[in-house]
C-alpha cells in the first residue's frame, strides 16, 4: 500500500506519518515539496509516485486572514482538492480529503449528517466547501470527503498548545463560551483514515469526531485540570466565559458544529472515544506518561 500525504507538517500529516500501520509506505510531502494549487506539479508528481491512496490535508486554515485573502484560501482550499482528484483520476488512486465543520452555518440544534445542506459563514467555510465538491464531481466513486471538527495534537499550533502556554503566561484567561462543538484529537481521525484506506469499497461522505461536545470555555477548563494533574502546569488560572461578539473576529464561526458519525461508526465498525479521554491520552503522552 503506497499512500501519499500532502500537508505533511501540519499537525494531522504528522500524526499519519507517525502512526503508520506496519508494512505502509506512507510518503509525506509538505509545502514546499508540493504545492496543490498547482495543477502541472500536482500531475507530474502523481505520474512520478503512482500513489495507491492520496490523502489530502493540505489547507489554508487561517480562517481570519482567508477573510481578506479569499483568493489564496480558494487556491488551496478549492484548486488544491481539483488538482489532486483530477492527478488520482488519472492515475487511479483514490482520494480522502480532509475538510470541515466550517462548511455548516451552525444554526442546527442537532448533529450535522453528512449529507446535510452547506452554508458556509466565511471565506475559509466557502472555499473548503468549493474542494469537497470538486472531489465528489471528479471521483464520485474513488474517493472519501472526511469533515473533521476542533482538531489538537501534539503538534504544531492548536487550541490546546495555545491553552497550555497561556496558561503558564497569564493570571486569568478569558474563552468563548457561546460556541459548541466536539474536539478531536488528530490521532483519533488518523486511525478513521488508516481505516477507509483498508477499504478501498468505500466512498462518499463521513463525518469523524471524537464523541461528545462541549463549548470553548469548558474545554479549556478541562484542559487546565488534566494538565495540572499530570504536572504540565504548576498552578491554576481563572478562566472566564465571554461572548464570540466580545472578540470581534474577522470571521464568524458557526454557534453549533456538532457532526453526527453515525454512518462512519457502521460503516467501518469503530467506536467513538470520549473526547475527555481523548485529551487524556494526548497530554498524557506530552507528559511521558
Amino acid at each position: 500500500m503506497r499512500v501519499l500525504v500532502t500537508g505533511a507538517q501540519g499537525q494531522l500529516g504528522q500524526t499519519l506519518l507517525a502512526n503508520a500501520p506496519p508494512g505502509w509506505a506512507l510518503l509525506g510531502l509538505d509545502r514546499l515539496q508540493l504545492d496543490v494549487s498547482d495543477a502541472e506539479q500536482v500531475r507530474s508528481r502523481m505520474e512520478l509516485e503512482q500513489p495507491d491512496v492520496i490523502v489530502n490535508t493540505a489547507a489554508y486554515s487561517a480562517v481570519d486572514l482567508a477573510e481578506s485573502n479569499e483568493t489564496d484560501a480558494r487556491q488551496v482550499n478549492a484548486g488544491g482538492p481539483q488538482n489532486l482528484a483530477r492527478a488520482a483520476h488519472a492515475v487511479g488512486a483514490r482520494l480522502i480529503h480532509l475538510s470541515t465543520d466550517f462548511v455548516f452555518d451552525g444554526h442546527a440544534t442537532s448533529p450535522y449528517a453528512p449529507d446535510a445542506a452547506m452554508h458556509p459563514l466565511g471565506a475559509y467555510g466557502r472555499t473548503k466547501a468549493e474542494g469537497e465538491q470538486h472531489v465528489r464531481e471528479i471521483l464520485p466513486d474513488r474517493a472519501v470527503v472526511l469533515r473533521t471538527a476542533w482538531l489538537y495534537s501534539e503538534y504544531g499550533g492548536n487550541f490546546v498548545s495555545t491553552m497550555l502556554r497561556m496558561m503558564t503566561e497569564r493570571d486569568e484567561l478569558m474563552v468563548v463560551d457561546d460556541q459548541v462543538g466536539s474536539p478531536t484529537w488528530a490521532r483519533s481521525i488518523a486511525d478513521v483514515i488508516f481505516a477507509f484506506i483498508a477499504r478501498p469499497d468505500i466512498a462518499g461522505t463521513y463525518h469523524w469526531t471524537d464523541a461528545g461536545q462541549t463549548s470553548w470555555y469548558d474545554f479549556a477548563r478541562v484542559i487546565q485540570q488534566e494538565a495540572f494533574a499530570l504536572g504540565l502546569l504548576d498552578k491554576t488560572i481563572d478562566i472566564r466565559p465571554v461572548s464570540s461578539g466580545d472578540y470581534q473576529a474577522a470571521a464568524n464561526r458557526p454557534a453549533y458544529s456538532v457532526l453526527d458519525c453515525s454512518s462512519t461508526v457502521s460503516d467501518l465498525g469503530l467506536v467513538q472515544v470520549p473526547w475527555q479521554q481523548s485529551l487524556r491520552a494526548m497530554l498524557q503522552a506530552s507528559a511521558g506518561q
